[in-house]
């Protein structure tokens, strides 16, 4: 079977926002403007997208020469309840263990936080998990992912 293309979408109040900081979080770049526009105003100035609608998308990709799926942000009205049954793991320790794994997480959640997430809690290893500490953090909306 040959690979479906696919894209992460996440509802948001915020979707320039959450853009923003997801584009930090993982190393990605806004999506440029389509075609010959210079600018996103351009482009919606052209479709005739009034002011008011203009922060109701928006999308990251991953830089240039690089792979991995669009990110999408639609904005909802409605609040986030309840948490996410699907979630995230960025992967910013792979390899390392110990001193070095925790100090790779603590360095990104650092990053993180400037950017606008929160630290939820920090999960240390255990027997069971072996080497396997990670940090539960929430983006600028609450929603949960994992460095691991």
């Amino acid at each position: 079977m040959t690979a479906i293309e696919f894209q992460v979408t996440f509802d948001a109040h915020d979707p320039g926002r959450q853009a923003l900081f997801w584009a930090e979080a993982l190393g990605y770049r806004l999506q440029p403007p389509p075609g010959d526009f210079t600018s996103w105003d351009d482009a919606l100035d052209a479709w005739g997208v009034p002011p008011e609608a203009r922060n109701s998308r928006s999308a990251i990709v991953p830089e240039e020469g690089e792979s991995g799926p669009r990110v999408f942000f639609q904005q909802v009205p409605e609040e986030k309840s309840v948490k996410n049954r699907v979630h995230l793991d960025l992967r910013v320790a792979p390899g390392l263990s110990g001193d070095d794994r925790a100090a790779a997480h603590e360095e990104a959640a650092e990053r993180l936080v400037a950017a606008g997430a929160t630290v939820v809690r920090r999960v240390p290893p255990s027997q069971e998990m072996g080497d396997g500490s990670f940090i539960v953090m929430a983006d600028p909306e609450g929603n949960e992912f994992c460095l691991d």
